[in-house]
């Protein structure tokens, strides 16, 4: 295949179980504060000490530094809105809004620092092999697009039901769109073999959820579907790496350069539709919302 090697028949209904369970845990996160803490503060404090020292040291595929900092700063991701949305006040504090805006530069940065480092690699680099190539630079400069048109966090809201989603109204479609392509392109260039699940599947977790069942929260559904595959990942990396389910990537050089321009021009897009937006009305995003005329965006602001 294009991408893959051959996907048999268990692995591709492997994948439709990691999806639909990441969807069913990100669920059951949203019922309450307290099975939220119990799943992103006591179980990682847990895995931390008794668990990830064994699974994931230095020279396993996960291993890295990247690997342990993206874990953390997802658990820090659902902690923080968390607090900004069952914390009195919290939501009204210009600061604490700010807070998701950060949160997700930072992890889109990790990923765009870690693009560019591998560039200069070629083969088996903790496990996993890496073609390094301009497929790695052209993907860092999505990254960094993807930075510079996020907007609107002034605008984020708590939902009025009793599951108390951050609603953030200006994060459309069309930026998580090119968001979801950019990371596909980042995990496929610098994990390639894990791209299958931690690429397809995890991506598709929290979009689905974004788009039918609570519209405004992709960010909270990121955040929660990413912290439940890493800590899932770190504790079993052999279930991408080496078990039966595993799928490989092609390591097509044709392949990794598709994918990364399709990422970059995307993100190119909707670069230049943002600032269109912002030039035209006269829009700061740092201190407005940018997307407000769009019928999307109202009818977030109304849930």
């Amino acid at each position: 295949m294009f991408l893959f090697e051959a996907i048999p028949w268990y692995s591709a209904l492997m994948w439709f179980v990691v999806l639909g369970g990441l969807i069913a845990l990100n669920e059951l996160a949203r019922i309450n504060k307290w099975i939220s803490l119990a799943l992103f503060l006591v179980l990682p404090a847990i895995l931390t000490v008794m668990v990830w020292p064994k699974t994931a040291g230095e020279g396993t595929s996960v291993g890295t530094w990247f690997h342990w900092a993206k874990v953390y700063s997802a658990l820090a991701g659902c902690l923080g809105f968390l607090a900004l949305r069952h914390i009195k006040g919290a939501a009204s504090n210009k600061w604490v809004l700010f807070f998701p805006a950060l949160i997700l530069a930072v992890n889109i940065m990790e990923a765009v620092v870690r693009d560019f480092q591998c560039f200069g690699y070629n083969g088996l680099v903790d496990g996993v092999i890496i073609i390094g190539g301009p497929w790695n630079i052209m993907n860092g400069i999505a990254g960094l697009l993807n930075i510079i048109t996020i907007s609107g966090w002034i605008g984020i809201t708590v939902g009025k039901d009793s599951k108390k989603d951050m609603l953030w109204a200006d994060q459309l479609w069309f930026w998580i769109i090119a968001y979801d392509i950019w990371n596909f392109a980042y995990v496929y260039n610098c994990v390639s073999d894990h791209a299958f699940y931690a690429g397809a599947a995890l991506l598709i977790s929290c979009t689905i959820p974004a788009f039918f069942i609570k519209k405004g929260a992709w960010l909270q559904h990121r955040a929660q579907t990413l912290a439940f595959w890493m800590m899932f990942v770190m504790s079993f990396p052999a279930f991408v790496d080496t078990s039966k389910f595993a799928v490989k990537s092609s390591h097509n050089e044709t392949a990794l350069f598709v994918v990364s321009a399709l990422s970059l021009a995307v993100n190119v897009a909707v670069f230049i539709y943002h600032f269109y937006k912002v030039i035209k009305y006269k829009r700061n995003p740092i201190k407005t919302e940018v997307h407000s005329d769009l019928a999307a965006f109202k009818e977030i602001k109304a849930l």
